[in-house]
């Protein structure tokens, strides 16, 4: 039952005075959270509201213009470098230098903020740890307050945990800590604990604004030295320029809001829509005082090309997900594009997930897996990008050799320009050139991961070990959308020769839980979510009409 949390919010220092003027309430209200009340202040409250009342309603167009652009895109049947920003891509211009914190970016660490999870990240060993509001973290109440709690103890050195088999944990020295890089949600998700003018407000805002005004001084404070020495955000689902522009305006009223120097924040763009794909010199200039450079986000990359041309016909159809890797045409030419883009406008360029989970219990599992993680790095690194990313800290080391053996002393490889040759519009949208196929089992191995990640998010875990992989909400929005991409093209599954259909779709559904069902014994199914996650795979995956993102008719399940 949703509970008053506060008192009404007041402004409080370096807070504009008209920070809650014509307001007839400002609401926060949901579960009760543990210490919520340090997070919760009126003055962080109140500058969340002024954040909301300044862009709440750029935000609702932008929403909006998504769904418009999706629908000129299925019309047109295809996509082109914006005609309106070529003197923008032409133009002779760089991004601000990266601070001393994010020079060096050869290994990233990513995951939620549960407090096992800040600790064993800062201690990784990786360089960066992005700490995860959004895709790795299921945004239960709990999580969202309980993890800003848990990077503020961590920043004042006062954070610790022991386990359930009382193995304790505590941070390294500073010195050795990786950077803190913020994930805050994307555009499209509401925070429903939080009311202004009767609006929820917008989860961005509210994970951007929270850990923005606890943290931004204290981190300055830090100085230079150190490695947490500035807010450092990652900006996901951005799906244009425009999206871009509104994130840098964000930053610009923050820093003037909290008398913090213009150009403090640094933000890393995930290039993780395909749409974006084709504005990644308009999304760095929109934020060239601000930016720091781009990721390569692949599984949300894959899904954003199912839900923008699931009905553009054949040439589109994906294969089985686990087939299309980085080396596939259009990945590699998307690959290129932001390692050529970011180089040139002095921007880090970033590579994606290694999501291996090493088995100490299989080691020649973990030992052809290691095998595969290398290559992918060392292709990563010989490719010109400057790191990269993992999900277990096991892995650090591995990608780090792969980094360390192309870039040597050197922070990043930004003199590496790239390919000289440009990246065309047809080359990003060869999805047909992947080659690969349409199996049964692509389908199977899509719905028991699907059921099984719903299932946990559920239950309030958004970073999941499903079979030897760390899944996160990518990988069950990629799941859900090939399902609903193959049987609305009637694709025959190579393997078997039967055609994708909803109700062999149901089948595969039911045989999974009849499965879990006999595996983890008749109680401790009843004490998952499972039968509420099944239905919500189906909805998602089998409904007539596409459904934009999972997590919309999802959140209502949460707390």
């Amino acid at each position: 039952m949703a509970t008053d949390q506060g008192p009404s919010p007041s402004p409080g220092p370096g807070v504009p005075p008209d920070a809650l003027s014509a307001a007839p309430a400002v609401t926060v209200a949901g579960p009760r959270v543990h210490r919520a009340e340090e997070v919760l202040t009126p003055e962080a409250v109140a500058f969340v509201a002024g954040l909301h009342r300044a862009f709440e309603g750029r935000r609702q167009e932008l929403l909006a213009r998504r769904r418009a652009r999706r629908a000129e895109i299925a019309e047109a049947g295809t996509l082109d470098f914006l005609p309106g920003t070529a003197h923008i891509r032409a133009g002779d211009w760089r991004v601000a230098e990266a601070p001393r914190a994010l020079q060096d970016r050869r290994v990233e660490i990513t995951g939620p903020t549960d407090r096992k999870m800040v600790i064993n990240a800062l201690n990784s060993g990786a360089r960066v740890w992005l700490a995860d509001f959004e895709d790795a973290t299921s945004p239960t109440w709990e999580n969202v307050v309980g993890g800003q709690i848990n990077l503020i103890d961590a920043f004042e050195g006062g954070i610790d945990f022991t386990g359930p088999q009382g193995r304790a944990y505590a941070l390294r020295p500073a010195a050795e800590l990786a950077t803190v890089v913020v994930r805050p949600r994307g555009w499209h998700l509401d925070e429903t604990h939080l009311l202004v003018d009767g609006a929820p407000v917008a989860g961005a805002l509210l994970d951007f604004g929270l850990y923005f005004f606890h943290n931004a001084a204290r981190l300055i404070a830090r100085g230079p030295e150190d490695p947490n020495s500035g807010p450092y955000f990652y900006l996901p689902k951005t799906e244009s320029h425009l999206e871009a522009r509104l994130w840098n305006d964000v930053f610009t009223h923050a820093q003037a809001a909290l008398g913090i120097p213009y150009g403090t924040v640094r933000a890393t763009v995930l290039i993780e829509t395909i749409t974006a794909a084709f504005e990644m010199d308009e999304i760095l200039y929109e934020l060239r005082d601000h930016a720091a450079g781009l990721n390569a986000g692949r599984w949300d990359y894959l899904f954003s090309i199912v839900k923008n041309f699931r009905d553009a016909g054949e040439h589109y159809i994906l294969p089985d997900r686990n087939t299309v890797t980085i080396a596939s045409p259009f990945m590699a030419a998307y690959t290129r594009l932001l390692v050529r883009t970011c180089h040139r406008r002095g921007a880090h360029a970033i590579g994606g997930m290694a999501a291996f989970i090493p088995s100490r219990r299989d080691p020649e599992v973990t030992a052809a897996a290691l095998e595969k993680v290398k290559a992918d790095k060392d292709r990563e690194a010989g490719h010109g990008f400057d790191g990269s990313w993992v999900a277990h800290p096991d892995l650090v080391p591995v990608a780090r050799a792969s980094f360390d053996a192309v870039l040597g002393e050197r922070p990043h490889q930004k003199d590496n320009p790239g390919p000289a040759e440009p990246v065309t519009a047809a080359q990003l949208l060869d999805i047909a050139g992947a080659g690969g196929s349409c199996t049964r089992a692509g389908l199977h191995n899509a719905v028991q991961v699907g059921v099984r990640y719903i299932e946990a998010w559920l239950r309030g875990l958004g970073a999941v070990a499903i079979f030897h992989l760390m899944e996160d909400a990518a990988t069950a929005e990629i799941s859900r959308s090939q399902v609903w991409q193959w049987i609305h093209n009637g694709v025959v599954l190579a393997d078997t020769g039967e055609k994708a259909t909803a109700a062999l779709v149901r089948r595969l559904v039911a045989e999974e839980l009849a499965g879990l069902r006999a595996g983890l014994g008749a109680d401790a199914y009843a004490d998952g979510r499972w039968d509420e996650a099944a239905a919500l795979f189906e909805q998602v995956a089998l409904a007539e009409e596409f459904v934009d993102f999972l997590t919309l008719p999802a959140l209502p399940l949460l707390d």
